[in-house]
């Protein structure tokens, strides 16, 4: 039996972290925790790079646009909605763990959701402190700790794995990439428009 597994080890590439500046109280500490896991894991400081972006709702935008280089070995995605009056956190939120997920898949890149999506400040301040979370909530010793530490891990750990996988076949699933562009808009295209509509809809 083959098993395919990787750990912390320090790949070849640069490593891209897009952040939002909304709320940056709470994301630069995200942030701090990425770029100092990294370090810690042999990752030298210009091998990394960060591009700040206004909001969550940006995030894949940009994300997107550095995965299209072929540059980057992984792309860190951090922010932190918190909830408010309206539903607006709750758009946001899905229209951008939609748009991330499907980036991973399209460029067979690690795209790591950093993004914080708490009901109160309180919950966004004990996520992006300084310990590194437990992996998983099935162990007694289960804690909150850093998104941003825990989102590097995993993001040192994919690359690993990624690369110790069987290469791919061309068209070996006979199901072609999927795109946005095109004459026919892809349905996650069109999620994330609509995500948007309702999300500008709510701030009135």
């Amino acid at each position: 039996m083959q098993v395919y597994q990787a750990d912390h080890r320090p790949p070849e590439g640069r490593f891209a972290m897009v952040v939002s500046r909304y709320n940056e109280s709470i994301t630069s500490r995200l942030l701090e925790g990425a770029v100092r896991t990294l370090i810690e894991h042999g990752v030298a400081e210009e091998q990394i790079e960060v591009a700040w972006v206004p909001g969550a709702f940006e995030i894949p935008t940009v994300a997107s646009r550095l995965a299209a280089t072929g540059r980057y070995a992984a792309i860190v995605c951090l922010g932190a909605v918190i909830r408010g009056e309206t539903t607006h956190d709750q758009h946001i939120n899905r229209a951008v763990s939609l748009a991330l997920a499907q980036l991973g898949v399209q460029y067979r890149l690690p795209v790591l959701f950093g993004v914080l999506t708490c009901n109160t400040l309180e919950q966004a301040i004990a996520r992006s402190g300084g310990e590194i979370p437990s992996r998983g909530k099935d162990q007694p010793s289960s804690r909150l700790g850093n998104k941003g530490i825990e989102c590097a891990l995993a993001a040192l750990e994919m690359v690993n794995l990624l690369r110790q996988l069987p290469p791919e076949q061309p068209n070996a699933s006979g199901v072609e990439q999927t795109s946005f562009c095109g004459d026919s808009p892809h349905p996650l295209a069109e999620s994330l428009q609509k995500a948007g509509a309702k999300a500008n809809g709510s701030l009135g």
